[in-house]
């Protein structure tokens, strides 16, 4: 290279020499004629006779020259490749035809990104959100790609960029971050749970649905461990059957030791005399221990008796206070058998040591409340079946979702199109065929959100759980347990196949998605990738209040 440059350095200097004696051979030309021979700027030069002549005969000589020429260039020129492009073959009609098609579509998709471009530099300057930004870049570097591909297309150079057997490297170096997350289990902060003997929390659980239930469980968990107490799992008649959705057992495996009894356990053990010691609740507001009139009916209809309700403190379930372990211990602390503290589910309390991965309690699992044996292997069949290794769960929540979003600030219920359009970023990252779906929506919506959902000029498919089918197995265990059409069953079958998803997309505010988390959370599944649908956005249209 350098010899190179050297020798492009000598011919420059060279023809910089020759340049200025030309200019100064002209010079002295110029300055030895005559007057009469120098000649005006308007005046036009007639060839002389001589001029002509020497015209002439430089015709002559170029038509002598031409048919030598012509000899040589063809006997040193392929002249079928010399004229290919411009023979109108069938085979060039397909290049050209290849080649416009291919810019077009190019055209098409510069188009695309710009917009794309001006909606990213719009939510820019109204929200500082780094997940959203990552991801809309992620999103533009893919359609670069699409564009080099229909480019090199036609020319027959698309494995270099578009190509699935060439792109896997390319892939990965962009679409690669949905990694697992790294928890490390040896660094929490744990409690050991060692019960007094006959020393009981008597759990109750009121607000919301299952997947509330649940997390009040797991808080109960927590105090029963603070407090030194056995947790008693509720009854059936008066809660949901955790027997179907639950492995009680699994909970005292864990621990080595019996620290769970179930209901009809502890009425064997008190036999059947069931009697609630102390009933001092945790929450005061708006009811105390949050707990209604017809749930201590149902309490009574057991047998279980108790006397009036005291309260700890003054606590609103619209206002948790952070409270920390020396405050349970305080006021929770007691020597009675049996005592109760109502439903805590709203219960703030060691918030980061209570929602570490692995949960706060001491144990030799992954993680304490999870699903039943028995849904975990008809969830692993169904993903067999349908879905693959490597795939995106979206829990979709819609019905009833619409105020209560809107009561928030922002709110988090956003139109089908918009939702389709952060869907399709997170699969795109996480470069996934399928989604599973987990949703309450309506036919309307999910058929929609469908159409929408396209990525690469394909559509990802949306894989909801089919109805029973005898010639499908995938369910079998369920249905020859009875547990085929329980709602609460299907909906812990629901959260168990989110979990086991390669990356997760929940919905904000739901104690389902919560759930999800958690499960994903405890058993390593968690994803870098992991996100509340459009996360960082406001719905780009929002209703007004009633």
């Amino acid at each position: 290279m350098a010899d190179n440059n050297h020798h492009h350095k000598i011919q420059s200097e060279e023809q910089d020499e020759e340049d200025n004696e030309n200019e100064q051979s002209i010079l002295i030309r110029s300055a030895n004629s005559s007057p009469s021979q120098r000649r005006s700027a308007f005046h036009i030069n007639y060839p002389s006779s001589n001029a002509a002549r020497r015209c002439v005969n430089k015709r002559y000589l170029f038509a002598i020259l031409l048919p030598f020429i012509l000899l040589i260039v063809y006997f040193t020129t392929d002249l079928k490749s010399l004229f290919f492009h411009s023979s109108l073959s069938d085979s060039s009609f397909e290049n050209i035809s290849r080649m416009r098609e291919s810019e077009l579509t190019a055209l098409s998709l510069l188009q695309n990104q710009q917009l794309r471009l001006i909606n990213l530099l719009n939510h820019t300057s109204s929200v500082n959100n780094s997940a959203y930004l990552n991801s809309a870049l992620l999103s533009q570097i893919s359609l670069n790609k699409q564009i080099q591909h229909a480019l090199l297309s036609s020319h027959q150079l698309g494995n270099k960029f578009g190509d699935e057997d060439s792109s896997n490297d390319t892939d990965r170096t962009y679409f690669g971050v949905c990694r697992k997350l790294d928890v490390r289990f040896a660094e929490r902060r744990s409690i050991e749970w060692k019960p007094r003997e006959n020393k009981y929390l008597f759990a109750i659980c009121v607000s919301g649905q299952m997947s509330n239930h649940l997390i009040c469980l797991e808080k109960h968990m927590f105090f029963a461990a603070v407090l030194n107490r056995v947790l008693v799992i509720p009854s059936p008649k008066v809660d949901y059957e955790f027997s179907h959705v639950l492995d009680v057992e699994h909970i005292n495996k864990c621990l080595g030791r019996k620290v769970v009894v179930t209901f009809d356990e502890f009425a064997e053990t008190k036999k059947n005399h069931l009697h609630i010691d102390r009933f001092i609740c945790y929450v005061s507001l708006p009811t105390a221990c949050f707990v209604d009139e017809d749930h201590l009916k149902k309490l009574k209809a057991l047998g279980v008796s108790f006397n009036k309700l005291d309260t700890a403190w003054v606590e609103n379930v619209k206002k948790p206070t952070v409270r920390t372990i020396h405050d349970v211990t305080s006021k929770f602390s007691l020597d009675d058998d049996v005592i109760a503290i109502g439903d805590v589910f709203f219960a703030d309390v060691e918030r980061e040591w209570v929602m570490q991965p692995g949960g706060p309690i001491a144990h030799n699992c992954k993680t304490l409340i999870e699903p039943s044996r028995l849904i975990m292997l008809t969830a692993q069949r169904f993903i067999q079946t349908f879905l693959g290794e490597g795939f995106t769960a979206l829990h979709f929540r819609r019905h009833g979702f619409l105020k209560f979003c809107n009561a928030k600030k922002p709110s988090c219920f956003f139109p089908v199109p918009q939702a389709a359009d952060c869907i399709t970023r997170v699969v795109e990252r996480a470069n996934t065929p399928v989604i599973y779906l987990s949703t309450d929506a309506a036919e309307s919506e999910t058929s929609l959100l469908q159409s929408l959902v396209v990525l690469n000029g394909k559509a990802v498919p949306l894989i909801k759980r089919p109805a029973r089918n005898s010639a499908e197995k995938w369910d079998a265990l369920l249905y020859r347990h009875g547990l085929e059409e329980d709602s609460q069953v299907e909906a812990m079958l629901d959260k168990t196949i989110c979990a086991l998803s390669s990356v997760f997309i929940g919905s904000s505010g739901s104690t389902f998605t919560e759930d999800i988390l958690r499960l994903r959370k405890d058993w390593g599944s968690a994803s870098q990738c992991d996100e509340y649908l459009c996360d960082g956005e406001q719905p780009s249209f929002i209703a007004e209040d009633e």
